[in-house]
C-alpha cells in the first residue's frame, strides 16, 4: 500500500441547473517522499480535490458520493470533523493555497499568526520559545531578516514573501504531507523559480510527500517525480 491513495472518488455539485459530477477519480497513489504533480485546466476540479482530501469541501452544494482517501492506511473519509481537526489538518497534512492573502489575517502580524499556530500545536512551547521557533522557521524558508518580517502585516510583504510565510506556517505543525495548490500562480517567473527551488529543498530535508497542483505542464514536469492529468 502506498503512503497516500485515492480510490473511486466521486464528488458532485448541486446547482440550479442540476447535479454535476466535478470529480471522478479511479485511482491515484503517492509514495512516501515523492512529489506528485496533478495537472489540469482551470475548472477541472483540482482545488475541489485538495479541499476534499482535507474534508474542507463545502457541503452543500458539494457532496462526496463515494470513495476512500487513505493516508498511511487511515481512511480520511471515515474520520469525524473533530479527529480531522485534532489529528490530520496541520499535523499530518498542510496546504499551501494559491493566494496567500486569503489565508493570512490582515489584522494580525506574522508574529501573532505564527506564534498562535506554534503554541496551539506544541503545548510545551511558551510564548518566548514560540517566537524563537518562528524566527528559525522563517530563516529556513529563506526570508531575509526574519526578525523584521515577524513584526509586519501581510499587506507590508511582497507576494513572494507572503508565500514563504505560508510555507513556514505549514512547517510549524510538522506536517508530513504537503498539498501545494498552484503556489506560484500569482508570482512572476523569477520568484516562481525560487519558490519551487525552496519547496524542493524542504521536501528533501524533511522527507515530505508533496501533491503539487498546477495548470502548467512544463512547470510540473520539471519539478515532480510523476504526473497525473485531471480532465
Amino acid at each position: 500500500m502506498s503512503y497516500f491513495e485515492i480510490n473511486n472518488l466521486v464528488v458532485t455539485h448541486k446547482s440550479y441547473e442540476g447535479t454535476h459530477t466535478v470529480l471522478d477519480i479511479d485511482h491515484i497513489h503517492i509514495d512516501k517522499g515523492e512529489i506528485y504533480g496533478l495537472v489540469g485546466e482551470s475548472g477541472q476540479g483540482k482545488t475541489v480535490m485538495a479541499l476534499t482530501i482535507l474534508r474542507l469541501l463545502q457541503c452543500p452544494p458539494g457532496k462526496i458520493q463515494s470513495g476512500e482517501i487513505l493516508l498511511d492506511g487511515t481512511d480520511l473519509m471515515k474520520l469525524s470533523v473533530k479527529d480531522m481537526e485534532k489529528k490530520i489538518r496541520g499535523k499530518k497534512i498542510a496546504m499551501i493555497f494559491q493566494d496567500p492573502m486569503s489565508c493570512l489575517n490582515p489584522v494580525f502580524t506574522v508574529k501573532q499568526t505564527m506564534v498562535d499556530v506554534l503554541v496551539r500545536n506544541h503545548p510545551d512551547l511558551n510564548k518566548k520559545s514560540a517566537v524563537d521557533e518562528a524566527v528559525r522557521i522563517l530563516g529556513e524558508v529563506k526570508l531575509p531578516d526574519p526578525g523584521s518580517v515577524l513584526g509586519k502585516y501581510p499587506h507590508q510583504l511582497s507576494g513572494g514573501q507572503r508565500q514563504r510565510v505560508i510555507i513556514a506556517l505549514a512547517l510549524c505543525c510538522g506536517a508530513e504531507f504537503l498539498i501545494a495548490d498552484e503556489p506560484t500562480r500569482n508570482l512572476d517567473v523569477t520568484i516562481q523559480a525560487s519558490i519551487l527551488k525552496l519547496l524542493k529543498e524542504l521536501q528533501a530535508k524533511h522527507n515530505l510527500t508533496v501533491l503539487f497542483i498546477a495548470n502548467n505542464l512544463g512547470l510540473v514536469s520539471a519539478f515532480c517525480d510523476r504526473i497525473g492529468i485531471l480532465h
